[in-house]
């Protein structure tokens, strides 16, 4: 199968050298009455994720605390995403064969909805077994719909009436997203992927004092938007996770680590304790995806022994 030129995220880099993330495409949505064309049902739905990717991490933590293991399947791909794309295998640990499809590569999966699919190849991806069709690539939607739609399927009452996204807190939660999101989930790859002084120091400038506006909130709340986990949370842990253990040296983000920041740090750690989170974590796909993927960074595709992080050390937070 050749490689498609776009499929890459070296396509993502513009003339003055910064890292522009292209659009999802697929944007269909879930809802618990089936008014959309696509409800929520046991069984229907799969999703295809890396345990190495914040954006799939995102879905994987919001399925599992929503309880929705049983309900909603899941493929893990290769950590190694090369130039075809994200691809399939069973020699790895927690990977497996795409047994929905059948395909090698992602990319194969996508082109079954669009034969002339030309666009990037990302995960999460939400499939529909029924309908045989993507739903939603957008991790951002993905997580909102398995918060709400399948709140009929959720196992256990806490499962059910658990609400990332409440009604109350949505002004705030959409606020803390609008300046997260740019500034330092993607603004750790825009330093990682510049392949200009002036791109990487504009946005590893504004990744660290995004990150000193994080510290500042919870010196004050023990979450984003007070005492009480919401999906701003979840989306910004999956990139502190992440962190000290390859944006810090990988992506040359390395003014200073989150376990420098007493408030994060504490933060991180209270959530990675929470009930089910921890199981979403896997450092060796995160170590090895990051340091063996991209070879324009890191030629050698040598990955390193470190850091040592706990964390289960006691958080401290209230």
């Amino acid at each position: 199968m050749a490689a498609k030129e776009n499929a890459s995220w070296k396509s993502s880099i513009n003339d003055t050298g910064e890292y522009v993330r292209k659009q999802s495409k697929f944007r269909n949505f879930i809802t618990a009455d089936g008014s959309s064309g696509f409800p929520a049902e046991a069984n229907r739905y799969h999703l295809y994720v890396s345990l190495a990717c914040p954006w799939a991490h995102r879905a994987l933590i919001v399925r599992k605390l929503k309880g929705l293991d049983n309900i909603i399947s899941c493929t893990v791909v290769d950590w190694l995403l090369t130039e075809k794309g994200w691809s399939f295998t069973d020699k790895k640990t927690q990977c497996t064969k795409d047994t929905i499809n059948g395909k090698t590569y992602l990319r194969e999966v996508y082109e079954i909805v669009d034969s002339n699919y030309d666009a990037i190849v990302s995960v999460p991806v939400l499939w529909d077994k029924v309908k045989g069709v993507v739903v939603n690539n957008e991790s951002s939607e993905i997580i909102r719909m398995l918060n709400s739609e399948f709140n009929k399927l959720c196992p256990t009452e806490e499962q059910k009436s658990l609400d990332l996204y409440p009604e109350e807190l949505r002004s705030k939660i959409d606020e803390l997203n609008n300046w997260i999101y740019p500034e330092i989930n993607n603004g750790v790859y825009k330093s990682g992927f510049a392949t200009k002084q002036d791109a990487y120091n504009t946005a590893v400038t504004a990744l660290f004092k995004a990150l000193d506006r994080v510290e500042e909130i919870l010196s004050k709340n023990r979450f984003l938007a007070g005492d009480r986990l919401t999906e701003a949370d979840i989306r910004l842990f999956t990139t502190l996770i992440r962190f000290d253990m390859v944006y810090v040296g990988h992506f040359k983000c390395n003014k200073k680590r989150i376990v420098d920041y007493p408030n994060m740090w504490g933060y991180v750690k209270d959530i990675y304790q929470t009930a089910g989170i921890s199981e979403t974590v896997d450092p060796q796909h995160i170590m090895c995806h990051y340091q063996q993927s991209h070879t324009s960074i890191n030629p050698y595709g040598i990955v390193s022994i470190g850091p040592d992080i706990d964390f289960n050390e006691p958080h401290g937070r209230k």
